[in-house]
């Protein structure tokens, strides 16, 4: 459904992606693994189109997304940020319309409208509706925005971090939503992550990055500590739990401290 095919895209003179090939197709969660400038966030960038790519093509359906205008592009893709952008006193209803912008023409409609309402009751974000964004816990405001993200109605979903300093209750929470709403909804999501236990448990697919370039892609089975150990330069140890896989990171001690 999304092809990237040799994708080369960064900032400047310097190439970050390197020649990416991938696909990515609806009712998968896919977790984007990686250490620190790997690229994983310019790659949800230039998916969005924020960064234009220097070479390679990104096509939706078979259409090239470099073809339609950013209003048409939002209407398939959502993007949710690191540092994501919201008016700190505006509505948390007023802020999820906000989503709907690329498919409104003067005002909203009821259709709109019933779309925003029916987001809100799935999120469960009801008993807060109308609070002030700025009056809400960061895990409560996190939510907020990937329902603003989805009042796009969006094919594909990107989230770069989006659990980043939150709680582990709450982290638990936002990976389970999106769990679910990429299945009922039938969404490619797309999701950079740093703790690579919450992504083992919460991604049907992991994409590994190193320098810019797709170091290994593969449901839970390429989960090695080879692979981890290649990427990141650390060991780890692999333990089973229920089906599950979970990564150990061994305890080294420091003479000098």
């Amino acid at each position: 459904m999304l092809r990237i095919k040799e994708l080369f895209s960064g900032y400047g003179d310097i190439d970050v992606l390197k020649g990416l090939n991938i696909e990515f197709t609806k009712g998968i969660v896919y977790a984007v693994l990686g250490p620190n400038g790997s690229g994983k966030s310019t790659l949800l960038k230039t998916i969005d189109g924020i960064i234009k790519p220097k070479k390679g093509t990104i096509c939706i359906n078979g259409e090239y997304i470099k073809k339609h205008s950013a209003k048409e592009i939002a209407k398939k893709i959502a993007y949710l940020p690191q540092h994501s952008n919201s008016v700190p006193y505006s509505t948390v209803f007023d802020t999820i319309l906000l989503g709907r912008k690329p498919h409104i023409s003067f005002e909203p409609t009821k259709r709109d409208l019933e779309i925003i309402e029916k987001i809100i009751h799935d999120l469960s974000l009801s008993k807060f509706a109308f609070r002030k964004i700025n009056e809400l816990s960061g895990g409560e405001t996190q939510k907020v925005l990937i329902a603003r993200a989805l009042a796009q109605q969006p094919e594909v979903l990107l989230l770069d971090e989006p659990v980043n300093h939150l709680d582990p209750k709450n982290q638990i929470e936002i990976l389970n939503i999106l769990q679910r709403v990429t299945k009922s909804l039938n969404l490619a999501t797309i999701i950079v992550l740093h703790d690579l236990n919450l992504g083992i448990q919460f991604a049907d697919y992991f994409v590994f990055m190193k320098n810019g370039e797709i170091y290994r892609a593969g449901d839970s089975s390429i989960i090695e500590p080879s692979i981890v150990k290649n990427v990141y330069d650390i060991d780890v140890k692999i333990v089973e739990i229920n089906g599950k896989k979970f990564l150990t990171f061994p305890v080294t001690s420091d003479e000098g401290f």
